[in-house]
């Protein structure tokens, strides 16, 4: 027999009441957050490479042992720290893509690629983590995966409503593709749905590099001496990437 709540009765009776934390429960969060926000400060003047527990307990007059019974290692800090920094990065894009109107594929595909921008600007030690160069001896595990789709998805769901009101990929912007190619987009093309092109797919994706590619070389220096840093240089180079790429996929 179901114990289950019909939806009727359940919406009745009110939301369910959250069981309070316990007193050691609540001290264990705001230790665990401590130890974070002292993993982001250590980000920012060690790197991620130079990541260090020891560290981070000397800092919070913690013995090292203690920090260990709320993070296990430096790789589960590491990625603790990559997770919580792909969910504000996604969270912000969402935001972003969620406030321009359902009908209007350019300005949410314009909203997305600035929030980006706008996050990795006032972010840049986390963009890092997540974009930058590697860590040695450091694998991130599956548990990234969705938290790093975040953003990607909110693409795909632009070209497929792309695909599915008949826009196709513009023919200057579209080549076809060898056999090599589409084997290599194979991973791809199995989660995606089926109205999305291998020929689309491509281009969202050379979209999508080329979006972290600007904003990577705007955040770490690569743009000097070559855009310009006046007020509103910058913002105005990627304005005009934005509209081309947004043309490249055929949004207008």
């Amino acid at each position: 027999m179901s114990t289950r709540v019909p939806a009727a009765d359940a919406a009745a009776a009110g939301p369910v009441p959250s069981v309070p934390r316990t007193a050691r429960e609540r001290a264990r969060a705001e230790i665990t957050s401590e130890i974070l926000d002292a993993g982001r400060r250590h980000l920012a003047t060690d790197g991620a490479a130079g990541l260090s527990l020891r560290a981070i307990a000397r800092e919070l007059g913690m013995a090292s042992s203690a920090v260990y019974r709320y993070v296990a290692s430096r790789d589960e800090l590491l990625t603790r720290l990559i997770i919580d920094a792909y969910d504000a990065l996604g969270a912000t894009a969402e935001a972003s893509h969620a406030a321009v109107g359902s009908g209007d594929l350019p300005g949410r595909f314009s909203a997305v690629c600035r929030a980006v921008r706008d996050w990795a600007l006032a972010n840049p030690n986390e963009y890092a983590l997540i974009y930058g160069s590697p860590v040695p001896g450091y694998v991130a595990p599956a548990d990234t995966i969705g938290p790093a789709s975040r953003v990607s998805d909110l693409l795909v769901q632009i070209l497929a409503e792309a695909a599915a009101r008949g826009i196709e990929i513009p023919a200057a912007a579209r080549g076809e593709l060898s056999q090599a190619g589409r084997a290599a987009l194979a991973p791809v093309l199995a989660v995606l749905p089926p109205g999305v092109t291998d020929t689309a797919i491509q281009a969202g994706l050379m979209v999508w590099a080329a979006l972290l590619g600007t904003v990577s070389l705007e955040l770490f220096g690569q743009f000097q001496n070559v855009i310009g840093d006046k007020p509103g240089d910058r913002d105005a180079y990627f304005t005009g990437c934005v509209t081309r790429w947004s043309a490249e996929l055929g949004l207008g």
